[in-house]
């Protein structure tokens, strides 16, 4: 029996971490199956264990993984920007029709944080910190950051960003959809794009 690598058994458990956070995104916690993963990351079903201990143990790595790839996006966007435009620019890309369409590779509180509650306790840490991450990333965009105002106001910030993708995603209605978003910029004093 041909045993391989370590980094190759690295490589492999990302790939599958990667097909998982994508698939929570795009079908939920409770209809993301093992086998799908599985073959959507081109392995068999008999080699999950090879890599998690459970299911849940799987699940909270690609909560973990989707929560850090919103980040990270946000991370570059203020990057990139002068710092008195990183805020608007990240509350436009965050709220654009490009990210509202990108579901399984867009941010995983909005796809996924209605479900949160009901998640073991692994999951619900892992999204926890992702979340902690995203609201300090914008109170460093405040004015007055270090300040418990922007603390707050950074607070507000993502849940209006979270809450108003959320709806656009939700309604069948295009226009209503991008009013939730633009109304959400306005709120925010962002410019839409």
């Amino acid at each position: 029996m041909k045993r391989s690598s370590p980094g190759a058994k690295e490589a492999t458990h990302d790939r599958i971490v990667e097909a998982a956070a994508r698939a929570i995104r795009r079908s939920g916690y409770n209809g993301t199956g093992v086998a799908d993963i599985m073959k959507a990351a081109g392995l068999t079903h008999g080699g999950f264990y090879a890599h998690f201990e459970s299911r849940e143990a799987m699940l909270a790595e690609a909560a973990d993984r989707a929560g850090r790839e919103s980040v990270e996006l946000m991370e570059r966007i203020a990057a990139v920007t002068p710092p008195d435009q990183a805020l608007q620019r990240m509350a436009q890309a965050y709220l654009s029709k490009e990210h509202l369409e990108s579901i399984e590779t867009g941010c995983a509180t909005a796809a996924l944080g209605s479900e949160m509650p009901r998640q073991v306790p692994a999951v619900r840490r892992a999204a926890t910190r992702r979340i902690k991450e995203m609201i300090d990333l914008v109170s460093r965009q405040m004015p007055d950051w270090g300040q418990p105002s922007a603390h707050e106001r950074a607070l507000a910030t993502v849940s209006v960003m979270v809450g108003a993708l959320i709806l656009a995603r939700a309604v069948d209605d295009p226009r209503l959809s991008d009013a939730l978003r633009e109304a959400a910029l306005k709120q925010l004093s962002v410019p839409a794009n």
